[in-house]
């Protein structure tokens, strides 16, 4: 209830001063002006100079390059139906004063049945009925121009006519047979029938009207309809009757819209545009009546209420105890989630995930527009993974846009990239995936949660001004301002870390750096412990990577969980270096138990004055639990037989815990308890090297050192293969040299 009362309290701030008598509500009473007053209604402005931004047309000019290339297929496609018309030959052939142009043209794409009468009839003299009236104006030109030329000109001109017709044919055949292309679909006969004259004033005109409609300019988008009608008007008035047909296929076949958006000047006008627009003024005398009872209250109402306080705003319990309803179910969802991945949060956790939640109520409530969900998002992905941080970012997202008056242009933009943040700075929770484990890696995930910032927004944004150009330079300050709040959340991470206590796998990297001072001490002070840690964060490391366990923290944890032998390094065998035997002098098993679990304790002190994170330090105990030191055990034993009156306690030879309490450090040991006898083994198989795990391993769970773990008896099991998989990688046989 705290929790919910709290944020309830720091998100929902806009119900703190809500107006009773708003816009759109009916006011119950009339209400006059007490003075006379000019205010500017600054919502309405706002809204008309975004109007009329968005709404400002866009400046097009005509691209060169575009033009060029559109002059450029025309050139080619003429040049294509010049070859075509060489081929066909030159037209008319004769005069047209002697054959008029369509009796040439008959007689050159008449059929051959039809041409074979017509030179029959003209040898005899004589009529035929059946001729249609074209064949029979053939007849009448032909024998008019035989009467007035001698018959060697008359065989000439049918030679001619002839060739005409062979070559004609041969050209239409051409055509009609080649694969389909652009030149086929756009010259056929009528174009083969169009006289020299004609195709060269057809030229002319088509490169002039081309001009005129590339200078007019053609718009991106124009519909092939509007395209086709405006070609169509353009030639009929330019192009002979004949050739526009073929002057229309040849200006469809090449223009395109050639006209492109000035973005600098669209956005110029834009603005000019909306500071063009007058500020809004609302004006009223003194004992005017602003609004009458019963009517319902418009903006310009409620600019005056608002100015002269009789808006009545005072707190809305009514929202507000709806929001707190929401605000309760956000907790709940957020808890489920929080069970569901076993996120094992402390109360420190909860603080800070509510401290920084509430950070972003504030900024918006300082700011008006800045929210710095981005850096919320990348803290609390990486300090707790990222269901924790995804699902924390998509319920402040709905929260804010509830509780705060914050715009939702800007909302949305800001709670993408902090959703985004949450999401990708935590994704080491994800089994199988390796954590981001340098800042640098965070900071790459910095330029990207700017990126996304500064695209959304300009999407979003697009959606209510059309010109997308005019909101394109806010959209780069946003994308900008992602890119602080991740460089800010950067900054602030380790204050964070040091402060709550937190673990995560960039500091755990940090802090398993071989030249960190504490493990620099442990290499120089008890070389035989380090190398020890060494194998043991080996296996260790390699059991929690299969187990799906916080690989980072396991490594990190086994690195520090000896430091405590520092204290005495000759009081553990590993650093004596074939030395006398410390314990040997001693001869006292109380003592040496004392030796032995002190290193526990010293630990401890060694980690709070290094200023370990807990999770660190509770390998150092965890890793011994309440182990019985058997050795000195069985050695107190023997000398009490030989003095029974001496006082034996088991407790005196057992550390003093706590047993392990996660997997992580239950995990760290079983490491530690085969290490030793993994590392004895030289020759042994895998079967005998597994059989005396297991048997460790059984030891331990009998001794119910594994209890409160959560580890299983099946990933024993699988701990004990692992291990031995490794010992299999280090104790490989190498080839043996000459020694000559």
């Amino acid at each position: 209830m705290l929790v919910v009362i709290s944020l309830s309290s720091g998100l929902g701030y806009r119900f703190y001063n809500q107006p009773q008598l708003d816009v759109g509500k009916v006011a119950p009473q009339t209400l006059t002006a007490p003075n006379s007053t000019h205010i500017e209604d600054v919502k309405t402005t706002a809204e008309k100079r975004r109007e009329a931004r968005s709404g400002a047309l866009a400046v097009w000019v005509v691209d060169s390059q575009v033009n060029e290339q559109i002059k450029q297929h025309l050139q080619q496609l003429l040049a294509e139906g010049e070859q075509i018309r060489e081929q066909v030959g030159k037209f008319p052939l004769i005069q047209t004063s002697v054959l008029s142009t369509a009796t040439q043209t008959y007689l050159r794409q008449a059929p051959e049945a039809e041409w074979q009468t017509v030179l029959q009839t003209l040898e005899k003299n004589t009529k035929v009925a059946g001729l249609n009236s074209t064949q029979q104006q053939a007849l009448r030109n032909l024998r008019i121009y035989r009467e007035s030329n001698s018959s060697q000109a008359l065989s000439q001109l049918l030679k001619a006519i002839a060739q005409a017709r062979q070559r004609y044919a041969t050209t239409l055949k051409t055509l009609n047979n080649n694969a389909i292309t652009q030149a086929t679909t756009i010259y056929d006969g009528s174009f083969l029938n169009l006289s020299d004259a004609d195709w060269r004033e057809t030229k002319i005109q088509i490169h002039h009207t081309l001009e005129r409609m590339l200078a007019q300019g053609i718009y991106p988008g124009l519909s092939a309809i509007n395209l086709d009608s405006a070609i169509e008007m353009q030639v009929s008035v330019s192009i002979p009757k004949t050739a526009q047909p073929v002057a229309k296929r040849l200006l469809s076949a090449v223009v395109t819209p050639n006209l492109i958006k000035d973005i600098e000047q669209t956005k110029l006008i834009a603005e000019q545009a909306a500071q063009a627009v007058e500020p809004t003024i609302v004006s009223i005398q003194k004992g005017e009546v602003i609004v009458k009872a019963g009517e319902k209250i418009t903006q310009a109402d409620f600019v005056l209420l608002d100015h002269f306080r009789l808006s009545q705003r005072r707190i809305d319990w009514l929202h507000l105890t709806r929001f707190t309803a929401i605000v309760g179910l956000a907790v709940a969802v957020f808890r489920l989630v929080e069970k569901r991945v076993y996120a094992k949060l402390r109360s420190s956790d909860y603080a800070l995930i509510i401290l920084l939640t509430l950070s972003a109520p504030l900024l918006i409530f300082l700011t008006k527009s800045f929210t710095g969900l981005p850096a919320i998002g990348l803290l609390i992905g990486s300090f707790y993974g990222t269901a924790i941080g995804g699902t924390v970012m998509g319920l402040l997202g709905i929260l804010l846009s509830i509780g705060t008056e914050l715009n939702w242009h800007d909302l949305i933009p800001s709670a993408t990239s902090g959703i985004l943040g949450g999401l990708m700075a935590g994704q080491w929770r994800f089994p199988g995936r390796e954590a981001l484990r340098t800042r640098e890696e965070l900071a790459t995930l910095g330029i990207l949660i700017g990126l996304t910032q500064g695209v959304v927004y300009l999407l979003v944004n697009t959606a209510i001004a059309p010109l997308w150009y005019a909101v394109l330079g806010t959209a780069v300050l946003n994308g900008l301002a992602g890119l602080l709040w991740s460089i800010l959340a950067l900054g602030i991470s380790p204050y964070l870390e040091t402060v709550f206590d937190l673990v995560t796998p960039i500091r755990l990297a940090e802090l398993s750096n071989p030249n960190r001072p504490l493990l620099k001490r442990l290499a120089h002070e008890t070389p035989g412990t380090f190398q020890h840690t060494l194998f043991v964060a080996t296996l260790a490391e390699a059991a929690a990577r299969a187990l799906h366990c916080h690989v980072e923290l396991v490594r990190a944890g086994v690195l520090y969980h000896d430091i405590g032998k520092m204290h005495d390094p000759l009081g553990f065998i590993e650093n004596q270096m074939a030395g006398p035997n410390k314990h040997d002098e001693i001869n006292d098993p109380w003592k040496s138990a004392e030796i032995i679990k002190k290193h526990v304790s010293e630990g401890l002190v060694m980690a709070r004055q290094y200023k370990l994170p807990s999770a660190i330090q509770a390998f150092i105990p965890e890793h011994q639990g309440t182990i019985l030191i058997a050795y000195f055990y069985q050695e107190a034993q023997q000398q009490q037989k030989h003095n029974p009156e001496i006082g034996l306690h088991e407790s005196d030879f057992r550390y003093d815990g706590p047993i392990p309490q996660s997997k992580e450090t239950g995990i760290a040991m079983l490491a530690d308890a085969c290490e030793a006898a993994l590392r004895s083994l030289k020759d042994a198989t895998p079967e005998v090297a597994l059989a005396m795990v297991n048997k460790i391993l059984k030891a331990r769970w009998q001794d119910n050192q594994l209890v409160d773990s959560g580890l299983t008896r099946e990933e024993m099991s699988q701990i004990a293969y692992i291990f031995v998989q490794v010992w299999q990688q280090f104790h490989h046989k190498r080839i043996p040299y000459s020694k000559s």
